[in-house]
């Protein structure tokens, strides 16, 4: 054998070689093989779930100690494993203190979910519902329900929410369209026209009575106290069904964000995209608005921790998102409990921080 014929042996057997290995990419993921379903899912996204679900546990179990009824933690627990325990204590735990523990995980799934659908769509960080506007036309169309129509029930506050929550959608497509869309101009254009709601919103609350308005107050700074089973489970039934219906935008939405070119030609419409994220998400919001008020920030904040914590290149990971979410608002509702504030003020004042450090980021950057 020649020499130049035994330099091509080990050559074409490392050709082989490295055909035949497994790809890198440079992170742990688990496999997971059905006939109908194949999957890779990191394995840190795995334990950021995990981790996720015990501080929302924790943090739940621990919120529900807290109120006039003095309940300690052990006793909580055993109201909950034991059906043979304390009826006062089971009382007080599923009655009055589980379905507000409930509600802030859904509250925080949906507005997170929302965060990241309008993140991706816009490919930008500040591009949430709290910033661009859509948050406050629900909250604009609830007012109206509530003051204007004065129908107070949970499904006509659900409807106006939904319908402010389009319309303004509507309005800052319309505005920030111009040839093609840009997430800058969709930003400042959904800015302005929050701005807007909010003076008509103030200028409906000053025109009507005393009672009405601190009605409609109380409401505006986002609580979730009083809320129950009642409002849990119709609540519960279309935020699982608009969670499934938007699955599909979680393949769709991070091909949108390479540009409308490259995504038309993977196979995916542009703008079919746009129009599902748009009211997938404003459903999402309209669903917390109705029930428990503007809960700002969290749909901000919660799909850029997720995305941090699980080093994913896109702010929609469903799963990730909405645990991060909800871990959000229980914890948030805990300390609001503690030093007796509507959880929407805890929000805020610690979303607020979180928008200014965000803020300074995007301008470090940029220089």
């Amino acid at each position: 054998m020649s020499t130049d014929q035994k330099s091509v042996a080990p050559r074409g057997a490392a050709a082989q070689h490295t055909a035949s290995a497994p790809v890198d990419r440079g992170r742990r993921l688990i496999r997971i093989e059905t006939p109908r379903i194949a999957a890779l899912i990191p394995v840190r996204s795995v334990i950021v779930c995990a981790a996720l679900v015990v501080v929302i546990v924790l943090a739940g179990l621990a919120s529900m100690t807290i109120g006039a009824y003095e309940v300690d933690f052990g006793s909580v627990v055993r109201a909950i494993a034991d059906p043979a325990s304390d009826p006062d204590i089971r009382q007080v735990v599923f009655e009055w203190r589980l379905p507000r523990v409930l509600f802030a995980v859904l509250c925080g799934a949906a507005l997170a979910l929302a965060g990241g659908i309008f993140q991706s769509l816009t490919r930008n960080p500040l591009g949430s519902p709290d910033i661009i506007g859509f948050g406050i036309g629900a909250q604009f169309g609830v007012t109206l329900v509530m003051i204007v129509l004065e129908l107070n029930t949970y499904m006509f506050k659900a409807a106006g929410a939904l319908v402010g929550g389009l319309a303004t959608a509507l309005i800052v497509y319309v505005l920030a369209s111009k040839n093609t869309m840009s997430s800058f101009r969709l930003i400042i254009v959904g800015i302005g026209v929050s701005a807007g709601l909010g003076s008509l919103t103030s200028w409906i609350l000053i025109s009507v009575s005393v009672e009405k308005a601190m009605m409609a107050a109380t409401w505006g700074a986002g609580s979730l106290a009083s809320l129950g089973f009642d409002q849990l489970i119709p609540a519960a039934i279309v935020f699982a069904i608009v969670t499934v219906l938007s699955l599909p935008l979680h393949r769709t939405l991070p091909v949108l964000e390479m540009g409308d070119d490259a995504a038309t030609a993977l196979g995916v419409s542009p703008g079919r995209t746009r129009l599902a994220a748009m009211v997938f998400g404003v459903a999402l919001v309209a669903l917390v608005t109705a029930a428990a008020g503007p809960i700002s920030f969290i749909a901000l904040a919660a799909p850029q921790i997720s995305q941090r914590l699980t080093r994913s290149n896109t702010p929609m990971g469903t799963l990730p998102v909405m645990l991060t979410g909800a871990a959000l608002v229980v914890v948030s509702d805990a300390v609001a409990q503690l030093i007796a504030v509507p959880v929407g003020v805890v929000t805020v004042s610690v979303g607020g921080v979180y928008l200014a450090w965000l803020l300074a980021a995007q301008f470090t950057r940029r220089t």
